[in-house]
């Protein structure tokens, strides 16, 4: 069985840091959260979506971390997981005028989508201002929460890591995949 890994959390709390470590660590791709990279990629605002386009962003994105994931067959660290997607569909509201959300929720909180999912805590780390997430630390304890619930709920297993550090943090999550490092 190939090693799935998904790092959560709100926005500031070291998940891209620590996926991309921990993917050169175990050999894996790097699966990366999307929505910075594909700003970047098109030069896009993202203020100037609306609430329809940032609908239809989210929706794109996850279609491409799906597609990502089916061809990581040898497994990957994916920056956010499928958790991740539905506390933003909660949060922004989506859920309200979603025809299709019992199903896209049965798969963004499926717990067999990934062998190990990390939870980073919150408010540890200084939010900067990148023009995509906001630096409001309270916007960002409520998707931090909206994420810790659907985990309770979901993903059980899902373990919370207490390192404050980037090196703590990757041998909490070698020490619980049973992976030593290279």
């Amino acid at each position: 069985m190939s090693t799935r890994i998904a790092i959560s959390g709100s926005a500031g709390v070291g998940k891209t840091t620590l996926a991309r470590r921990l993917a050169a660590e175990l050999g894996l791709p790097y699966l990366g959260e999307g929505m910075r990279e594909y700003l970047e990629r098109t030069g896009l605002d993202i203020h100037t979506l609306g609430h329809g386009g940032l609908q239809d962003l989210v929706l794109q994105l996850w279609e491409e971390r799906a597609d990502a994931e089916a061809q990581a067959t040898a497994g990957f660290v994916a920056d956010r997981g499928g958790v991740d997607f539905a506390a933003f569909w909660l949060y922004y509201h989506f859920a309200n005028r979603d025809p299709g959300g019992e199903e896209r929720f049965a798969v963004w909180l499926d717990r067999d989508r990934y062998t190990h999912t990390f939870l980073l805590p919150w408010g540890v780390l200084p939010l900067v201002a990148d023009g995509v997430r906001t630096t409001d630390r309270w916007v960002q304890l409520h998707v931090q929460l909206l994420v810790e619930g659907l985990l309770r709920r979901h993903v059980p297993d899902a373990l919370p890591l207490v390192s404050l550090d980037l090196e703590g943090r990757v041998d909490e999550v070698l020490a619980a995949i049973g992976a030593t490092r290279r």
